[in-house]
């Protein structure tokens, strides 16, 4: 067959262990995930309510603009309604991204380490990829702009960066699209956005009304708890919008994920809330850090990139052992580290005795 050359040596993306995998390889009766950034809180309870009484036919195609969803998230975001693009999950929309503007003979930058669909996409689209090293975990926005050349197509940010956890300042995010061609798309991922803090942030929503060459995408997986919903969605000026949106498959968003994302989205208060209850988990973790001298980067999500002075793997493989699926940092191009979703105050608490466990039979910890 003739298959495209770039797929050679290439591999799917792995996701993590699964709670079932890990019980059935240990023996364990209760697991852990705080692997893959998931909500631990779950959803909305207004979501669960949809669910039990919703009545949909579900021999029927769903909406394929999406209409009840657009109309709402427009007011709520403010923006008008051709100013959306919806995705299976924001994966599919840096996938529609990829596949209208990369191809042989155009390059893309990105920052290393950050989240791998960017380069996975680009690389099977036969595009250049040009990677910048993180300073100090945040992107290097000055050498970034300097790898732009007349044959670049897109440039992908990550704010707050996965697997860092650090936010691009303002001044300089401003200053750095100013430098960016207009010819340039410059994407800026903000999958963590009800997560921020941080109290220099400013929307982004508001970037893409002055300039024509920004996309915003973000996403209902994280702090709405909808991950096994797949539904993102995408922020730009109308005529970027009207450009991508051929690329989208006609049925992207199944009936019942739209409407549970219509209901989420509904329920302000129930990411407020665990917004703050981020930030408390947030300050197990740091006074963790600090109490055994380890880093740990000031992070602007619901996970923290955590050093641990080991083999990554030795201290993953340990934890999992104990009932608790992390990620590696040498998957994710940081060795020394573990990224950890932040959990309930319980999990929390639990993982970290468990961390200790670990790092003390590392001689880690005395």
């Amino acid at each position: 067959m003739k298959w495209k050359n770039q797929l050679t040596g290439m591999k799917p993306y792995q996701p993590g262990k699964s709670t079932d995998e890990v019980k059935e390889m240990f023996g364990l009766d209760t697991i852990v995930k705080l692997a893959s950034n998931e909500n631990p809180f779950g959803f909305s309870s207004k979501v669960s309510e949809f669910l039990e009484n919703q009545t949909i036919n579900h021999a029927t195609y769903p909406d394929g603009y999406a209409s009840g969803l657009r109309k709402e998230l427009a007011k709520s975001v403010g923006v008008e309604e051709n100013q959306l693009l919806f995705g299976n999950g924001s994966d599919e929309i840096i996938m529609m991204i990829s596949r209208a503007l990369l191809q042989p003979g155009v390059n893309t930058v990105m920052a290393t380490p950050t989240f791998p669909q960017y380069r996975h996409n680009a690389v099977i689209d036969g595009a250049e990829v040009r990677e910048v090293l993180l300073t100090n975990g945040a992107h290097d926005l000055q050498e970034m702009a300097r790898q732009i050349d007349e044959n670049t197509a897109v440039v992908w940010l990550c704010s707050p960066n996965n697997p860092t956890g650090m936010l691009i300042g303002q001044d300089a995010l401003e200053e750095f699209i100013q430098k960016v061609s207009k010819e340039v798309l410059v994407v800026l991922d903000e999958a963590y956005f009800e997560y921020i803090t941080d109290a220099s942030y400013k929307n982004a929503i508001d970037l893409i009304k002055e300039y024509d060459n920004v996309i915003v995408l973000r996403t209902f997986s994280k702090a709405y708890g909808l991950a096994g919903f797949r539904v993102g969605y995408a922020v730009a000026q109308q005529e970027l919008i009207a450009q991508l949106d051929p690329v989208r498959e006609p049925f992207n968003n199944t009936v019942t994920s739209q409407g549970a994302a219509l209901v989420a989205l509904q329920d302000s208060s129930f990411i407020d809330d665990c917004r703050l209850q981020n930030e408390s988990g947030k300050k197990q973790f740091e006074d963790y850090a600090t109490s055994h001298n380890l880093h740990m980067y000031p992070s602007q999500g619901n996970f923290v990139l955590l050093e641990v002075k080991a083999d990554s793997d030795l201290v993953f493989d340990g934890l999992m052992k104990k009932g608790f699926i992390i990620r590696s940092g040498n998957a994710l191009g940081t060795p020394g580290y573990i990224r950890v979703t932040i959990g309930t105050t319980q999990q929390n608490e639990e993982f970290l005795q468990k961390l200790t466990e670990v790092l003390t039979d590392a001689e880690v910890l005395a």
